[in-house]
């Protein structure tokens, strides 16, 4: 009998840059972006989704049906509803405008094109960021379309003029987060150089303001990340310097006291810029791809690993859970177990296997 469900292979995901990534129910979900073949740039399939189980640190591949969107990277992606809505992006016809959405829980991975009734639909763009709130996405900066006569000038972009206060500087491949009512854009590409600012937009009133540090500043880049960890306070990593060298520093920023503090973690021998953050549980930040090498020079060096940053202490049910999986000693003992806390142990056995844990998961603490 045939059957209606997408086809899925249980294999790792392949290497990429500039894709999308959101976590719903434990699970990455990766979509899109592009890899180097043979000094070549080639979009990846966009018929297909991954699945990487933050429990168990098993992958899945899922075929996708529907409005299927154009192979693409630097596509901006989010979760609202447990859809995962993309806006944006470059492919091979150059930038889009055009927005997406796919229902990620019940499992048929169907894409459909959103039609607007209403309203001027943004400019064409890539590179650029989203916060949501209150059922809204809110899409701010990148990259987009200039006229041949607009060329040799590099100011040209198109400014909101619906917001109040200082604007920050037009920008792309900036990072992103959003706590509470506002949204928080951080560093990024602007004209020639690239910056670690931070702006900061309620999301109530339209209101744009500049947060200023009180103490040492990450150094400026690009293809960042940032993400909120608690109610006041972001986790950065990685990006682009300046003098075009992939970073691998972490950064806690502290929203009440204005401080930035660097993290010192495992993972310093690990640069990734144009990668992918999403919270995790237990505040726990799940990077995956990126690139170690600075891709516009090189075009090399796409990783597929994920980078697992715990940001703040476990509790002692998650202690005790990791401490029983990672120790092969307590193996024959988990039939014991209520079956409810079996099943999750099961799967944490699973995730702490040596080869698995090697090959494709690299966890990294304060």
């Amino acid at each position: 009998m045939a059957s209606n469900a997408p086809c899925r292979t249980e294999t790792l995901a392949w290497e990429r840059s500039g894709h999308t990534a959101v976590v719903l129910d434990n699970v990455l979900f990766v979509w899109g972006g592009y890899v180097s073949v043979a000094d070549r740039e080639v979009f990846l399939p966009n018929d297909e989704i991954w699945l990487y189980d933050l429990e168990s640190g098993l992958w899945e591949r899922f075929d996708m049906s529907g409005e299927i969107p154009p192979s693409m990277s630097g596509t901006c992606g989010c979760i609202l509803n447990e859809h995962m809505y993309i806006f944006g992006g470059c492919g091979d016809d150059g930038q889009t405008n055009e927005h997406y959405l796919v229902n990620l829980h019940d499992g048929r991975y169907f894409w459909k094109k959103i039609r607007h009734h209403s309203g001027l639909l943004p400019s064409p763009r890539d590179k650029l960021s989203c916060w949501v709130y209150k059922g809204r996405i809110i899409y701010f900066g990148g990259y987009g379309h200039k006229l041949l006569s607009e060329i040799d000038n590099p100011r040209t972009f198109i400014v909101d003029e619906a917001s109040w206060g200082q604007a920050p500087a037009p920008r792309a491949a900036h990072a992103s987060a959003t706590i509470s009512s506002k949204g928080y854009v951080c560093g990024g590409r602007k004209m020639e150089t690239r910056t670690s600012d931070i702006h900061c937009l309620d999301l109530d009133t339209w209101t744009w303001s500049e947060i200023i540090p009180t103490t040492t500043v990450p150094l400026g880049r690009s293809w960042h990340t940032l993400t909120a960890v608690s109610d006041n306070s972001f986790f950065l990593f990685g990006g682009l310097s300046m003098d075009c060298r992939p970073m691998s520093d972490g950064w806690w920023f502290d929203l009440k006291t204005k401080v930035w503090t660097e993290m010192k973690h495992l993972g310093m021998d690990k640069p990734r810029l144009w990668h992918t953050a999403c919270l995790g549980r237990d505040s726990d930040v799940i990077v995956f791809g990126g690139s170690h090498d600075y891709i516009i020079l090189v075009d090399s060096g796409h990783c597929n690993d994920i980078l697992v940053f715990q940001t703040h202490p476990y509790s002692l049910v998650r202690l005790c859970e990791d401490f029983i999986a990672s120790h092969t000693i307590f193996q024959t003992q988990l039939t014991c177990l209520p079956p409810k806390i079996r099943l999750v142990v099961e799967k944490r056995t699973t995730f702490f296997e040596p080869k698995r844990n090697s090959q494709k998961v690299f966890r990294t603490m304060k």
